[in-house]
């Protein structure tokens, strides 16, 4: 079992290294690594065709636990979260039909218009919805549509996008904290530990909207100056009006309806009993059967590669959990916090944010969930809220750096290919206090409300 748990640690850390650097793309990184953990870890190193199959983990599909929970704690099982990967599929799908009618293009002139596009309201506008658009919709595709809104409106009234779409960027990540579908870490979370779309919003969505005032708070501060008299001199009349970003009214009120279904269900599926996949699967079809002719095209502009990223990454991951690897990290942070429930929680939201300021918080949250499972095992502290620790460090501290989540990523790459590239000096200088400032606040709430 050794040379099995030597070899799985340095799969995942040559997996991390080579994300990092971004020399292949990360879904060729963690199917590789995967196919390295099957041959070495399971075959050389432990000789268990049957720890292959349950990291493979497809018989859960079959079950019907998989599609309908009435309620009941998912089985604890290894490697694939196929749960997850229904749902981020699904929403995919919906998310591009969306994006064919014009919905988001729409949605964001029309917010402009309303505040007579000033450029200091535009700027709080597109934080509030950036913020709300991520409680539902994943945080990566709300940067992708934001900021290309953001970048267009810039050139129409001559300002600078850069620390805008920062700004959406941290309030997409934080939106995207307080449910379970907003941000892919909580989705793993709550897939892997049962819990609904109501417990986080009860539980991390009120330390969100916490959050949220206070970072609203800092960059209206941080960035007044810099859009408070941006764009008066602008003729808006020549600025299109939100009609003109509709591509199909039949289209547009279909995806209204289609979001309005999936926002329902998913804040329902506890008393339902649909779980997440179901509501996936079933909103990816509701939304190609509403759309036959663009259907091909809804299925091309889907990003399997991100769905491929996950696969490889949950079975590296359910490598070192079949060779025990993380329950020995469990067992360390046991024993550097003595049993405290302050110092372990305190570790995890901390640790959390740090790590996920460097490396994707996706697979560092897939990382500690066995981890904190086996710590509540071992010290009896509540499973619950080291998940609520675990998801708003993962989710916050990933918005400290450019490569701490994907929306970051997606963000400062519409800005680079604007002409405004984003350096890291930059990028830290305005959002990793912030991250800092709700990571503070979120610990704070945390000792306070639940230990």
């Amino acid at each position: 079992m050794l040379l099995a748990q030597i070899l799985s640690v340095v799969i995942f850390l040559a997996m991390f290294i080579l994300m990092v650097t971004e020399k292949i793309e990360r879904h060729l990184v963690t199917l590789g690594c995967a196919v390295l953990t099957a041959i070495l870890v399971f075959g050389l190193g432990m000789h268990s065709f049957d720890a292959i199959m349950e990291t493979l983990n497809v018989k859960i599909i079959l079950t019907k636990s998989f599609w309908y929970s009435a309620g009941d704690v998912p089985e604890n099982s290894t490697g694939i979260n196929w749960a997850t990967i229904f749902f981020i599929a699904g929403m995919m799908v919906m998310v591009e039909g969306m994006a064919a009618s014009g919905f988001f293009r729409w949605l964001c002139m029309r917010l402009a218009k309303l505040v007579n596009y000033r450029v200091i309201y535009i700027f709080v506008a597109f934080m509030l919805i950036s913020f709300a658009l991520s409680m539902f919709i994943d945080s990566i595709t709300v940067i992708l549509f934001l900021a290309a809104v953001t970048v267009e409106l810039s050139r129409l009234l001559k300002f600078n996008p850069v620390s805008m779409i920062l700004a959406e960027i941290f309030c997409a990540n934080l939106g995207g904290s307080a449910t379970m579908c907003g941000d892919p870490p909580n989705i793993i979370i709550g897939t892997s530990l049962g819990y609904s779309f109501g417990d986080f919003f009860e539980h991390t969505g009120k330390i969100a909207f916490i959050g949220l005032v206070f970072t609203l708070l800092y960059f209206i501060m941080m960035c007044r100056k810099e859009y408070v008299s941006a764009g008066k001199d602008i003729d808006i009349s020549t600025i299109p009006t939100p009609k003109s970003a509709i591509v199909s009214r039949i289209g547009f009120s279909n995806s209204c309806i289609i979001f309005s279904i999936a926002v329902v269900l998913l804040v329902t599926h506890a008393e339902t009993g649909l779980t997440v996949a179901t509501i996936g699967l079933g909103i990816a079809l509701l939304t190609l059967f509403a759309a036959p002719r663009y259907a091909t095209r809804i299925l091309q502009h889907v990003d399997y590669k991100t769905l491929l990223f996950f696969i490889g990454l949950f079975f590296v991951v359910g490598g070192l959990e079949q060779t025990g690897i993380l329950k020995l990290i469990a067992d360390f942070i046991g024993k550097v916090s003595k049993g405290n429930a302050y110092i372990m929680i305190a570790i995890i939201i901390w640790v959390s944010a740090v790590a996920s300021a460097f490396i994707d918080n996706i697979p560092f949250a897939a990382t500690m969930i066995p981890v904190i499972k086996s710590l509540s095992a071992s010290t009896g502290v509540s499973l619950e809220t080291m998940a609520w620790a675990l998801s708003m460090g993962t989710d916050i501290g990933g918005s400290g750096t450019p490569i701490g989540a994907s929306a970051n990523v997606v963000g400062t790459s519409v800005s680079a290919k604007s002409g405004h590239p984003v350096g890291w000096g930059r990028y830290c200088k305005l959002s990793a206090p912030a991250a800092i400032m709700v990571v503070a606040i979120s610990t704070l709430y945390i000792f306070v409300k639940y230990l």
